[in-house]
C-alpha cells in the first residue's frame, strides 16, 4: 500500500501537534504489540556475526541510537555498526550469510533503504525491517517486520523516531537478557508524559524566535539528538541549523558562533556531560544564550543556561527517546510563531513543490 498524504490543515493544531502528542501512548502499543516478535529476532540475531543498521535521515537518526544500544544493552559490543543507507549501498561490500541487517525506513518507500535490505538478502544473510504501519511492499522481503505506527500525516515525521527507538531499545534488552533496562523502558510512556506537560511552549520560544541560527549539540547516544532537532527545525519552519556531537563543535566550529544564535545543549549524565559543559563556557564568553536539557538535579550547567528543561532520571542510553520531546516541541511552536505550517515541509510553495517533484528519492 502506497501512502499518499491528507489535505493540510489549515492551522494549529497540525499534524504534526498531534504525533508528537501520540507519543506516549505509541511506545506503549508498539512495545506491546511487537513483544513476542522481539523475541525471536533477537534469538535469530545471536546466531549472526555481525549485525548492521542502515536507514536514511531520521530512520538514519535512530539507527545511530540503536547501534550504541545493541552494542552496549545488546552485548554486541563491536559487531555491530549503523551505517546511512545511500552508503551502504553504494561503497560497501556485500554482507555475507553471517551477517543480520536491521533496516530503519518508516514509509518503506526510499530507494536506497529498500536497496540496503536488497543487498543484504542477495548476500544471504538476515533481514529486518522496522517500518510503519501502511508501508511500502519492498521492505516484505525482510525476514521479520516490527512495525511501529501508521503512516504520519506530517512530513516532519516525530512519533515514528520514538517509537523506532523504543523497538531498538526493547531489542537490545531482549538479546542482552536486562531485564533492569527492560524495566526502565517500560516507565518511558509515562515519563515522557509528565515532560509533554511540562511547560508552556509559547513564551519561551518567543523569547528566542529570532534566533541568527540555531546549535542544537549533544554527545554519545545524543548526538543523534542534536543531528534530529536539527533536521526537524530544517523541515517544519526552515530556520538555520546546525546539528554536531559536542567533541566536535569544540574543535572548530564554535569559531563560528555568534551572540545572535541559540545553543541547545543535550546533557544528561554521562561521559558528554563535561564536553558540553564546555561548549556552555565557550557560549557564555561569546554571547550566546543556552538551552540545556539536563536530568533533575542538575545545578553547574543548569547556572550557565538561560533556559533549562528538567529530563526525569533514566539510563544515558534511554535519554534520546525524551530528550527530543522538547526539541520537538520548540520547532513546532516556532513554525506557528513565525507563521508556518510545519506539515508541508514547503511542498505548498511552487517552487519548492516544483523542487521535490524534480527528486527521486
Amino acid at each position: 500500500m502506497v501512502w499518499t498524504s491528507p489535505p493540510p490543515r489549515p492551522g494549529h493544531p497540525y499534524y504534526m501537534h498531534d504525533a508528537i502528542y501520540a507519543q506516549p501512548g505509541a511506545i506503549r502499543l508498539v512495545l506491546r504489540t511487537n513483544a513476542e516478535i522481539l523475541k525471536t529476532v533477537a534469538g535469530q540475531l545471536k546466531t549472526v556475526d555481525d549485525v548492521l543498521l542502515s536507514g536514511i535521515g531520521t530512520s538514519w537518526h535512530a539507527c545511530l541510537v540503536g547501534e550504541l544500544l545493541l552494542a552496549q544493552i545488546g552485548s554486541l559490543g563491536h559487531r555491530v555498526r549503523a551505517f546511512h543507507s545511500f552508503e551502504f549501498r553504494n561503497y560497501w561490500p556485500d554482507p555475507d550469510p553471517k551477517t543480520g541487517v536491521i533496516v530503519v525506513s518508516h514509509r518503506g518507500t526510499k530507494r536506497f533503504s529498500l536497496e540496503a535490505l536488497q543487498k543484504a538478502k542477495a548476500g544471504g544473510g538476515m533481514g529486518v525491517a522496522i517500518t510503519g504501519a501502511g508501508s511500502g511492499e519492498g521492505l516484505e522481503i525482510a525476514d521479520y517486520l516490527l512495525r511501529t505506527v501508521g503512516q504520519e500525516s506530517s512530513a516532519a515525521h516525530t512519533v515514528s523516531y520514538t517509537t523506532a527507538l523504543a523497538i531498538l531499545a526493547a531489542l537490545a534488552a531482549a538479546l542482552g537478557g536486562d531485564e533492569k533496562f527492560a524495566a526502565a523502558l517500560e516507565a518511558v510512556p509515562n515519563q515522557m508524559a509528565a515532560l509533554l506537560g511540562q511547560e508552556s511552549w509559547e513564551g519561551m520560544v518567543a523569547r528566542f524566535r529570532d534566533r541568527r541560527c540555531y546549535y542544537f549539540v549533544g554527545g554519545g547516544p545524543n548526538t543523534a539528538t542534536a543531528y534530529e532537532a536539527a533536521l526537524k527545525m530544517n523541515e517544519a519552519n526552515y530556520a538555520a541549523t546546525v546539528g554536531m556531537n559536542c567533541e566536535q563543535v569544540l574543535h572548530g566550529p564554535w569559531a563560528a558562533m555568534e551572540a545572535e544564535d541559540l545553543v541547545f545543549l543535550i546533557a544528561p549524565p554521562g561521559p558528554s556531560y563535561e564536553r558540553c559543559l564546555a561548549l556552555a563556557r565557550v557560549a557564555s564568553e561569546v554571547g550566546a544564550p543556552v538551552v540545556g536539557i539536563v536530568e533533575e538535579g542538575d545545578s553547574e550547567l543548569s547556572s550557565r543556561c538561560a533556559h533549562t528543561v528538567i529530563l526525569p532520571p533514566v539510563p544515558e542510553l534511554l535519554t534520546p527517546i525524551l530528550s527530543v520531546v522538547p526539541l520537538q516541541l520548540f520547532t513546532y511552536h516556532l513554525a506557528l510563531q513565525r507563521g508556518i505550517n510545519p506539515d508541508t515541509m514547503r511542498a505548498h510553495q511552487p517552487a519548492y513543490g516544483r523542487a521535490r517533484a524534480g527528486l527521486s528519492l
